[in-house]
């Protein structure tokens, strides 16, 4: 957080969505983080961008801040949600990023409002949809948090999926803990019950940038690579070594000059 910034609650679409606002006047960039993080998982690109650029992160429904209305959403909403806080902060355009979760909101933004979208930043995210394995883990995921609470061999387990490095584990399992079963359970469906957009990629015509871990084998590099390949205006693919899932924030050092670099160029 840069001092002068904002930090509040945005009434919007019914939720209280809960956003850091770095403030100054270089060009925005907006994002969205996956499941079961928060905004937080953003502070490395935060200090390196922020001298330069205007950077907007925010809470999605479920999670850290953010007070929710406790109902099943889809990415769709997340959607509606990241432009509506465009508007309110009076942003016309911005790059707009997210990664996972984030991500599929991120490019519903740039189908749905792609006057709106200078540029994407896509880190560890998809166009497809999960398969059905996936999507049974996940609901089983969801049931045992609803029956019998975050029992510690699910939440490690979705810390490995997840984060990977076990540094940061004692920082974020304790919020995870805090979640109730039922936002669990409602916000996890938004991943199960997700459409399929891959067949609409190339809609998507704005610069863009993907990022991947190579270690994420819950969501493997080949949906990074895909993303890469279909999207018309990616310019570069970059594989994360050594990173799992969330790669932007256990592997700032590799992803942050990529991510400058892509910036100044299409911001």
């Amino acid at each position: 957080m840069i001092d002068g910034g904002a930090m509040p609650i945005a009434e919007l679409n019914g939720q209280g969505i809960y956003f850091e606002d770095s403030g100054g006047n270089g060009r925005p960039i907006i994002l969205g983080h996956g499941f079961l993080m928060d905004h937080r998982m953003f502070d490395a690109q935060v200090a390196a961008l922020a001298p330069e650029f205007r950077v907007i992160r925010w809470d999605a429904r479920g999670f850290g801040q953010t007070r929710w209305d406790g109902k099943p959403f889809t990415p769709w909403d997340s959607a509606a949600d990241c432009v509506a806080l465009l508007d309110h902060l009076g942003i016309e355009r911005a790059v707009v990023g997210g990664m996972s979760q984030g991500g599929y909101s991120a490019l519903r933004v740039a189908l749905k409002h792609p006057e709106r979208v200078r540029a994407l930043v896509l880190l560890s995210t998809r166009g497809t949809n999960d398969d059905a394995p996936t999507r049974a883990a996940y609901q089983q995921s969801a049931d045992i948090w609803e029956t019998q609470g975050p029992i510690d061999p699910l939440v490690q387990g979705l810390a490995q999926a997840i984060i990977g490095d076990t540094r940061y584990f004692d920082t974020w399992l304790p919020r995870w803990r805090q979640i109730p079963g039922g936002h669990f359970a409602n916000a996890i469906r938004s991943l199960i019950d997700r459409d399929d957009i891959s067949g609409r990629l190339t809609e998507i015509r704005c610069p863009a940038i993907v990022f991947h871990g190579l270690e994420d084998h819950g969501m493997p590099p080949v949906h990074g690579e895909h993303l890469h390949q279909t999207l018309p205006g990616s310019v570069r693919f970059v594989p994360v070594p050594g990173a799992a899932h969330a790669a932007n924030m256990t592997h700032p050092e590799a992803v942050n000059p990529a991510l400058l670099e892509f910036l100044r160029a299409h911001a």
